[in-house]
């Protein structure tokens, strides 16, 4: 594999014929980079007017290396031939080496350029490219390959020292100008004969191999370079060899990429997230700017307006900065019915509102560092858990999450500089061990998590959070405009009468059921479980009336063949004939539930066989709720009007080894809201595995 180098611009801020000067004292020999071992001109020319000088040099460099390596080698030191074309009329130095020590085994190949800056005629640019093959090498290519770009890459940050250093000890000497080249007045008799020609320069002498090459790339004075102090002013410190990535990536990009070119902060971003590993960073990006595309990401900040209830209802917002001049973003999760959202707008939208914060906060980055003086290139997240409960760990909102968390990893990559959450329950350890292997490890580790009071006082959030910014509700002094969420009223869900969302009820549809309970007809769903010690999950509204909830087993189906599982029915699925006890048994205590409430459960299965969930009517005086109604009663709830229950539920059944380990910090936490308004929510007395949220 070949491997690749290209440098940003260096600027120095002094005339090109006095850098012309300095970078001559580098020659033979120079203390400055000791693996410069000396040089010698092997040919030197200059054309008829002095304006275009030549050089070709041989250069011995020491080779470090191991001595093992070297010791196969054969050799303590490499010879490069250098060939500089310095043109004085158009103020340039094109310089191109390669090696000639094992050149059948290993290429390495260097170009660069000194030329006034476009926009300052008194200051000097630098640019170089270089490239690396290693054919073969005794069986140590890959070994030679890392010494040869660590050791490459050491010496290019050393080579600008070299010329500063120079720079300086000409002006400490006195000499701080160096007078243009102006060309010798020609011989009167000569003048007819050069009439004719053609004025020598660079191009004439030096051929197509170095200037002609590098002319039309390095003197491009349009927005395709990379400033190296521009870097270090907005983007920050990086290696040479992390600029090179970033100044090859933005070229490819230009070269390639039809439409908008992203800025060099988001380049740096894909390129941080996979590790500067270029080839696997433009994969990353490409992905992202093509999804960039389908969904008009790009003026989501201009188009997007968030509905009125998530304004009022998604308990997070921006709040200043903290103390490292990152834009700082609160989100009350403890305080957000997630849930009631997620049935309000749909994922869609909630996932669109992700975005648009995403995409804020870059904005917010850009602004800080301008406000600032320096890089700023994430933004913190403050997030305040109190109030968590099993309704955040609702399924289908734990998949929604995995979703959100997906995509934005994907395209926000090394966004989020710091994770700060407070307050985290007992409850807290289930959502973890659920989303934390989806996050990028180089994520994960930016997390700080409190429980109980501990961010309070040193080494808690003043430790990242200036004083006079840590919001009122956690203690400090700052009124916090973070709206406070609360619960979403169910009256505002949506529903399959909702013809005005048909694309967000889809996706709804698909992940929620919704069913109808008759007076003597329970709604049931069947669920064939295989294996024993699975987990059967269930998630329900109550949308209108009150209903029994319970859960049965039977050893067989009541119908032969083949039953696929959750096959839903309006009418009984058990045999008549078969007797509690005997042919089937209720594995889960009945639950009455009443209207508006949502309940959450798991049931761990002890045996395999077929499972039915079953919901029924409740009316006083209550009924025996295992007690299966009988054909007549449904005949009749089937074919006479009367009050109905209406619901919306969700199931999934989970292999054990997906669930085990949550399972007793699932059974042992009580399903609050308390923190949400005056009407708190109960846990259900009746079993500890359905838990009610009001």
């Amino acid at each position: 594999m070949v491997q690749k180098y290209q440098s940003p611009i260096r600027v120095y801020k002094h005339p090109f014929e006095l850098v012309m000067v300095a970078y001559e004292k580098r020659f033979p020999t120079c203390p400055q980079i000791p693996v410069f071992l000396g040089s010698e001109v092997l040919r030197e020319s200059r054309s008829a007017d002095g304006a275009v000088h030549v050089v070709e040099r041989s250069c011995r460099l020491r080779v470090e290396a191991p001595r093992l390596l070297r010791k196969i080698a054969g050799v303590e030191h490499v010879v490069f031939v250098q060939r500089n074309v310095l043109n004085w009329k158009e103020r340039t130095l094109f310089i191109e080496a390669h090696n000639e020590t094992f050149a059948s085994r290993v290429v390495v190949k260097e170009n660069c350029s000194y030329r006034v800056h476009p926009e300052n005629e008194d200051w000097t640019c630098f640019e170089q490219s270089a490239s690396l093959d290693i054919r073969s090498f005794f069986g140590f290519e890959s070994a030679l390959e890392k010494i040869a770009m660590r050791q490459y890459t050491a010496n290019v940050k050393r080579g600008k020292e070299v010329i500063e250093h120079y720079l300086n000890e000409l002006i400490s000497q006195g000499t701080s100008h160096i007078p243009r080249w102006t060309p010798a007045l020609a011989r009167e008799e000569d003048a007819p004969s050069q009439a004719g020609q053609r004025e020598p320069d660079s191009l004439e002498v030096c051929g197509p191999s170095s200037a002609q090459d590098l002319a039309p790339e390095s003197v491009s004075t349009d927005g395709d370079k990379l400033d190296a102090d521009y870097i270090e002013r907005c983007l920050g410190h990086l290696t040479p060899m992390q600029e090179s990535c970033l100044v090859q990536l933005r070229r490819w990009l230009q070269e390639t990429h039809k439409g908008k070119i992203p800025k060099d902060e988001h380049i740096l971003r894909f390129l941080r997230a996979r590790d500067f590993h270029l080839d696997r960073a433009r994969e990353m990006l490409c992905q992202s700017l093509s999804w960039r595309k389908q969904h008009q990401v790009d003026l989501l900040l201009e188009t997007w307006r968030p509905p009125a209830l998530l304004e009022e209802f998604y308990a997070g917002g921006w709040h200043y900065q903290d103390i490292d001049g990152r834009p700082l973003y609160i989100l009350r999760l403890g305080h957000m019915d997630t849930k009631g959202l997620m049935k309000a707008v749909g994922e869609e939208v909630l996932l669109r509102h992700i975005l648009s914060v995403n995409e804020e906060g870059q904005k917010r980055c850009e602004g800080n560092t301008k406000q600032f003086g320096r890089p700023i290139s994430s933004w913190t997240c403050l997030v305040d858990l109190e109030g968590l409960s099993l309704r955040h760990l609702w399924r289908p909102g734990v998949k929604a999450l995995l979703r959100m968390i997906e995509v934005v990893e994907g395209n926000y990559p090394e966004t989020l500089g710091r994770l700060l959450i407070v307050r985290a329950p007992r409850v807290f350890p289930v959502l973890w061990t659920l989303i934390s292997p989806f996050i990028n490890e180089n994520t994960r580790q930016k997390f700080l998590i409190y429980s109980g009071s501990n961010y309070q006082g040193p080494g808690g959030l003043v430790d990242y959070l200036d004083k006079d910014v840590i919001p009122d509700f956690l203690g400090g002094e700052c009124l916090c405009n973070v709206p406070e969420g609360g619960l979403v009223p169910k009256s505002l869900y949506l529903t399959e009468e909702d013809q005005e969302n048909e694309d967000q009820l889809w996706q709804w549809r698909e992940t929620y059921h919704s069913a109808s309970v008759l007076r003597g007809a329970p709604h049931e769903v069947t669920v064939e479980i295989l294996e024993r010690e699975s987990v059967i999950t269930w998630d329900f509204d109550i949308l209108r009336g009150d209903v029994v909830f319970s859960l049965y087993h039977a050893k067989q189906a009541s119908m032969p063949g083949p039953r696929e599982p959750g096959a839903r029915a309006s009418g009984q699925l058990m045999d008549r004939g078969w007797a509690l006890g005997a042919n089937f048994s209720c594995v889960e205590a009945p639950l009455i539930c009443r209207e508006g409430e949502s309940i959450q459960g798991s049931h761990v299965t002890r045996w395999p066989g077929i499972y039915l969930l079953q919901w029924q009517m409740h009316s006083p005086p209550a009924h025996v709720a295992c007690s299966l109604p009988g054909v007549e009663d449904v005949l009749t709830a089937l074919h006479s009007p009367g009050p109905r229950c209406k619901l919306l539920y969700y199931y999934e059944v989970l292999a054990s080894e997906d669930f085990r380990g949550s399972m007793s910090s699932l059974e042992s936490c009580t399903s609050r809201f308390s923190q949400l308004s005056a009407t708190s929510s109960s846990s259900a007395p009746s079993h500890s595995s359905s838990l009610v949220s009001r």
